[in-house]
């Protein structure tokens, strides 16, 4: 384990379960990999039709915040799906996956969020913001997407004002504030 000066553990690194690419390996990113595992053994989704860690970046009152997306999902062609990992209560993650889902795609509103800790998933209406399931089992499979994806709605997000509003907030949740109170950077990153 690295010698780091803050509350990450670093276990050196691993290879990512999707694109096969070399990451850094953190208990975060563990629950990741493990996520992307179950989106294509349990799931039935090919590694193709995952996208991970997507990024929307924001700069609002000199604060400048680069948002993941941990895992965006395609079904005929279409992201239909984004999953956002965070430790802790999924409850408190729901509005910043909504706005992500509603600004990360251009040509129109992603409809499905899930929020996710691991041990507990919520799939989100992008629309009305309700939560339509929950539990890791109800996160739409394959099978189901091919169908689920014919009648959910591909609307364009078009309205600058409303996507403003929506960068505003990913950028209000995203900034990573360290719990020890200042910025949180990784070795080598820039603080703050």
């Amino acid at each position: 384990m690295a010698d780091i000066p803050s509350h990450h553990y670093i276990y050196g690194t691993c290879t990512d379960f999707i694109t096969g690419e070399t990451i850094v390996d953190t208990d975060d990113e563990r629950c990741r990999q493990d996520l992307a595992r179950l989106l294509v053994e349990e799931k039935g989704y090919a590694k193709g039709d995952l996208e991970p860690r997507l990024c929307i970046e924001t700069l609002y009152n000199g604060q400048f915040v680069a948002s993941t997306i941990d895992i965006t999902v395609r079904e005929a062609g279409k992201r239909f799906m984004i999953l956002r990992f965070a430790p802790g209560s999924i409850v408190t993650r729901e509005r910043s996956a909504i706005a992500a889902a509603r600004v990360l795609e251009p040509a129109y509103q992603i409809p499905l969020a899930v929020v996710t800790n691991c041990r507990d998933a919520e799939v989100l209406d992008t629309y009305t913001g309700k939560v339509i399931r929950q539990g890791l089992d109800s996160i739409p499979g394959k099978k189901e997407a091919e169908d689920l994806v014919k009648s959910l709605r591909f609307e364009l997000f078009d309205d600058e004002t409303k996507k403003d509003r929506e960068r505003r907030i990913l950028n209000a949740y995203d900034v990573e504030v360290c719990c020890v109170g200042g910025p949180c950077a990784l070795p080598g990153a820039p603080e703050g």
